[in-house]
């Protein structure tokens, strides 16, 4: 009877146990769910729940609520997990890392690029990144993959696609005409040495793209990569100017020149070749990779003496400008970490904003910027537009009245163009993707 009774005693325990294990579980799911649901409320309440393009998608049904993806993801709270299951919290953070994709077990995420009801214009490509003109492929951002990781790996896919289906012609001096030197045109361009390629890569501003217009202060947030004649590079955060003597040293390195401060007019195809017309000259070649970005043209604001040389479109050494008054236009995260940056350096610092509130930027920098605003280190004027700049002021519309502000310089952050006008005068297709899967297992 004793050893009945002992087995007894020993299943109670172990269900007790299990009991225990279940509750806490349970309780610690439960907690989970309530902190993702007010995450939720607070995404939506600052803008960031909707996504702005690429984006996590969640398959609830395969999903077994690991939290791979959570840990793996570089920014802050765009997953979290609700009833045991991952979900989208801030989906506009997204900056399309694929971390959450490559690091879940169950292969239950995709990539989205665009949602119902918000398309984003994109460049027609087959899965081999070529457009809807044999020859001509695009790599990185223009393709709807932004960080810098994605885009090195589409420019070295994208070349060695490039590669298998190029047709040369008798007319064309260059295997391929590279177009961008940001993270895609420079991985290409290794790549087609690699493959003793005759190339030539053309970049209209400097070495880096995107990467050279970030702030020198400005952290550029990476991951582990594969380089072409380089190998593994193994960074989590370097600086813009670490990030760039790293290519500068493997360019060096392999004798290969980019051609800056050169800008692409034209893309027309005859025949079988690709004739390029840039500020400089005219190229022919058998192919194209543009790997030219989304940022590389600016939106302007169209008003009267926005030509003038105190006008820019990004802060390149913010350290360097002390005693200024100016105005910064637009109410981003770019915008107003380099006000920011600006206030830092004892400037006097306005923002220039056409709504009534900061309904679209990250939650620190909204705190930082009320932080300024408080401590009157950054003045803001909702509800305002530029309406004219001058050598020594600007005049803003704020509703329907007019104010002169004085000022030195101004930066317009509002923002960049997809180069639609310049791929359709190409005659690349554009279509606009309404929720549709850029990466999916």
């Amino acid at each position: 009877m004793e050893p009945l009774l002992e087995n007894a005693f020993g299943y109670i325990i172990t269900l007790g146990l299990a009991f225990v294990v279940f509750f806490v579980y349970i309780k610690r799911n439960s907690n989970k769910s309530k902190t993702t649901v007010n995450k939720i409320e607070k995404a939506k309440k600052f803008g960031l729940h909707e996504p702005v393009s690429l984006h996590p998608v969640v398959d609830q049904e395969t999903c077994i609520g690991s939290g791979a993806c959570i840990r793996a993801c570089p920014e802050k709270d765009v997953l979290g997990i609700y009833n045991g299951k991952a979900l989208t919290i801030n989906a506009s953070r997204c900056v399309g890392h694929g971390a959450c994709f490559h690091a879940c077990p169950v292969q239950a995420i995709s990539l989205f690029i665009g949602t119902e009801k918000r398309g984003v214009d994109l460049p027609h490509l087959t899965p081999e990144f070529e457009t809807s003109i044999p020859g001509l492929f695009i790599a990185g951002e223009l393709g709807g993959m932004g960080l810098i990781k994605n885009a090195v790996e589409q420019g070295m896919q994208a070349m060695q696609n490039l590669i298998k289906k190029m047709k040369k012609s008798p007319f064309a001096k260059y295997d391929v005409i590279i177009v961008g030197a940001g993270p895609g045109g420079i991985s290409a361009t290794l790549t087609a040495a690699k493959h003793n390629l005759n190339f030539l890569t053309l970049e209209q501003d400097n070495l880096g793209g995107t990467v050279f217009n970030f702030p020198r202060a400005k952290l550029v947030m990476t991951s582990p990569m594969d380089l072409p004649l380089y190998g593994k590079i193994k960074l989590s955060e370097t600086t813009k100017s670490g990030l760039l003597s790293l290519w500068e040293e493997v360019l060096k390195k392999n004798n290969i020149t980019i051609n800056e401060q050169e800008k692409v007019e034209s893309i027309q195809k005859i025949n079988n070749y690709f004739e390029v017309k840039t500020s400089k000259g005219t190229y022919t070649s058998n192919s194209v990779l543009l790997a030219i970005g989304r940022r590389g043209t600016p939106r302007k604001l169209g008003v009267t003496g926005e030509e003038k040389e105190k006008v820019a479109y990004r802060l390149l050494e913010p350290e360097l400008i002390h005693d200024m008054h100016i105005l910064v236009v637009g109410g981003g995260d770019s915008a107003i970490e380099n006000a920011l940056l600006l206030a830092e350096e004892k400037n006097y610092v306005t923002i220039s904003y056409r709504s009534d509130s900061f309904s679209r930027i990250k939650p620190m920098n909204l705190k930082r910027i009320n932080d300024a605003m408080e401590s009157n280190k950054v003045k803001v004027i909702f509800n305002s537009n530029v309406k004219q700049i001058l050598d020594d002021k600007v005049i803003l519309s704020i509703n329907s009245s007019m104010r002169e502000i004085k000022n030195d310089l101004v930066y317009i952050f509002a923002g960049g163009e997809l180069p639609s006008k310049f791929l359709e005068k190409i005659g690349v297709t554009i279509t606009k993707k309404f929720g549709e899967a850029i990466l999916r297992h």
